[in-house]
């Protein structure tokens, strides 16, 4: 691997921004600095440029993602802040939300500072805590949502991700808190009542195999109530990895009705059906769990109309024992981080659902507006224009890869893409102006990890 000095000029030659003509892309100083036709004129004033053949290639803004889970602090024979944002760089995101069910949970102010310090450390990609609605993720009580605010992290996003916020009470005094900075509570909708002892979605499937169902109701009910505390509070309500045509249609009515709620839905519930339950594979078990074709219809037309905001990866890594069991005992979750792109492309882009623009909007521009961290001096999810922070991914989306989670930057194994042709490939990654991904492969910077 190389390394790169953080003041170079990058050029990049013949990039499509969204898609569109070709241009030469000028990155010095953290910004975008010029956008010139194509040809040697943009280097040639600027000695010791270096130039990148971009020709062919798509340039997104640098993605970022409102849903990771990066198991540090507590975890980290999973996953570590390092490893997870590398990885991140690896897929084309500048920027990743790192969710707070760690080890100990992200409750307070010092946590959470502890991980924006690593993630500043490492130096993939910006790390953006969420923290969590309640003490210990345990649902009894508010979290110290104001200190967490008020920390060096500036935390927006507040959520116990992998449980529910079921009580109605201690949700409606979550959406009232966070209205004084702004802030948003992203719910994991889930019923626990309903879901007791669940092993995968509640349907044709888990009645042949004879494993205890998921209903989708039990997503539904919690956001069919969370959507009504939002209105009643007038407060910010994000709902995270929606997964059934029901959601979709609660969502579109909450929206109609001028309710301020944002979805998200994951790389995997756009591609992949409980179908996949049949081989008793636990690579395949995650929460929510993979839903009927159905759904997955569903889903992919709610994100094409906008009724779903973002894709949000819900990159979830496990260490090899704890998937590689019996499919009851083994944890929920899958990777995501180096193929949502790519599944974005295969299922919306390469079916003429969305163009390029619309991913710049749902895997960057969006989710970094309900994050609020798309102002200021390290604002992601801006557009590519003249002056803009140099977040930029370079994208061939005529590459064609088959996924090997073993040969993936994450710690973790468990991608449900093994073995599967996926569409597109990230070529490089750029934060602010510096290059953490280079032909493929990550960037070390000077003093950094390798």
């Amino acid at each position: 691997m190389s390394t790169a000095a953080p003041s170079t000029t990058y050029v990049l030659r013949g990039a499509r921004p969204l898609g569109g003509e070709p241009v030469d892309l000028v990155l010095a100083d953290g910004a975008i600095v010029e956008i010139a036709a194509p040809g040697p004129a943009a280097a040639a004033d600027r000695e010791g440029a270096v130039v990148v053949d971009a020709a062919g290639l798509v340039a997104l803004p640098g993605l970022v993602d409102l849903h990771t889970h990066l198991r540090e602090p507590g975890r980290e024979d999973a996953e570590t802040i390092e490893s997870g944002t590398r990885a991140a760089a690896a897929g084309g995101f500048t920027a990743v939300h790192a969710m707070a069910n760690t080890t100990p949970v992200a409750d307070t102010a010092g946590v959470v500072e502890q991980v924006w310090r690593l993630g500043r450390d490492a130096g993939w990609a910006d790390v953006h805590p969420v923290g969590a609605v309640s003490v210990g993720l345990a649902g009894q009580q508010l979290a110290e949502l104001g200190a967490m605010a008020d920390s060096a992290a500036r935390v927006r996003v507040f959520s116990d991700d992998g449980k529910c916020v079921d009580d109605p009470i201690l949700m409606r005094r979550a959406l009232e808190y966070v209205k004084a900075f702004d802030g948003v509570v992203a719910q994991h909708a889930q019923e626990p009542r309903l879901t007791e002892g669940a092993q995968m979605n509640e349907g044709v499937v888990s009645a042949e195999l004879g494993l205890a169902g998921w209903p989708a109701v039990a997503e539904e009910a919690i956001i069919a109530r969370d959507v009504l505390l939002a209105e009643h509070v007038g407060s910010r309500l994000h709902v995270c990895h929606l997964s059934t045509a029901g959601s979709v249609e609660i969502v579109r009515w909450a929206k109609g009705r001028g309710i301020d709620v944002t979805a998200e839905v994951t790389p995997h519930h756009l591609i992949l059906t409980d179908d996949l339950a049949r081989g008793y594979d636990p690579t395949f078990k995650v929460n929510p769990p993979l839903r009927t074709a159905a759904d997955v219809e569903a889903v992919r037309a709610g994100l094409a109309d906008g009724t779903i905001d973002i894709v949000a990866t819900d990159h979830a890594p496990h260490p090899v024992e704890d998937k590689d069991c019996e499919w009851a005992a083994a944890a929920f979750g899958m990777t995501g981080l180096e193929t949502a792109l790519s599944v974005v492309q295969e299922t919306m882009v390469d079916t003429g659902r969305m163009t390029w623009a619309d991913v710049a909007r749902v895997l960057s521009a969006n989710p970094a507006r309900i994050g609020r961290i798309d102002d200021g001096p390290t604002a992601q999810g801006r557009p590519l224009e003249v002056g803009e922070p140099a977040n930029v991914v370079l994208v061939d989306p005529a590459a064609r890869r088959v996924v090997d989670g073993a040969q993936q930057v994450t710690a973790s194994v468990n991608t449900p893409f093994r073995g599967r042709v996926l569409p597109g490939r990230v070529v490089a990654t750029f934060l602010r102006g510096r290059p953490t991904v280079l032909d493929g492969t990550p960037v070390v910077r000077e003093g950094a990890q390798a």
